[in-house]
């Protein structure tokens, strides 16, 4: 499967694209998952449809992974995430978990 590489400016402009991909929910890490308003996910429960990293030119606190994900029930949604020396281990071990969908 060959992949479509695309280059986004801001993170906000990542998450505008997944999004009207239908790309909805906003997840986000918790200390055993993946949350969202309407519950929680093991990692083992989603898998990666599409990937953005962002890296800031001058501030490595701008660095930014964007994720957009899907559960097995057809829930989608986006997943940012720091990485580098601002993510914390426990997450990093959490987003291991997570497969990319083929």
């Amino acid at each position: 499967m060959e992949k479509h590489i695309v280059h986004y400016g801001p993170v906000a402009e990542a998450l505008a694209a997944f999004r009207a991909q239908g790309h909805t929910a906003d997840f986000h890490l918790d200390a055993d998952g993946v949350a969202w308003k309407g519950g929680k996910y093991m990692p083992e429960e989603l898998k990666i449809v599409d990937m953005y990293r962002y890296e800031g030119d001058s501030d490595p606190d701008e660095e930014a992974s964007v994720y957009a994900l899907v559960s097995r029930e057809g829930i989608k949604g986006t997943l940012v995430t720091g990485y580098g020396i601002s993510s914390e281990t426990s997450y990093q071990q959490l987003l291991e978990r997570l497969e990319w969908k083929e």
